[in-house]
């Protein structure tokens, strides 16, 4: 039996919905849908729920990534060199 390979993750292109659904977040990350639901789950994503349904604007989600990616990294960085205190 053959085995089917994983389809490569399709960057988005063309414009970016200002409201984006889980699917379009995905491609627009450069990730995969479970790991959204997982960063939804622990409250790290900006996140909308509508009925059964998450939106995410992109203003919001820009503005989540910048904070996170460019500004302050989520834990500090401990010295080499320093002793750990007791």
């Amino acid at each position: 039996m053959k085995r089917r390979r994983k389809a490569a993750r399709k960057p988005f292109t063309g414009d970016v919905p200002e409201v984006m659904d889980i699917k379009t977040l995905a491609q627009y990350l450069g990730m995969g849908r479970s790991k959204i639901y997982g960063l939804i789950r622990q409250k790290k994503v900006p996140a909308s729920r509508i009925g059964r349904q998450y939106r995410f604007s992109k203003v919001l989600v820009d503005a989540w990534l910048k904070e996170r990616l460019i500004m302050k990294p989520e834990e500090p960085q401990i010295s080499l060199f320093q002793k750990p205190q007791k």
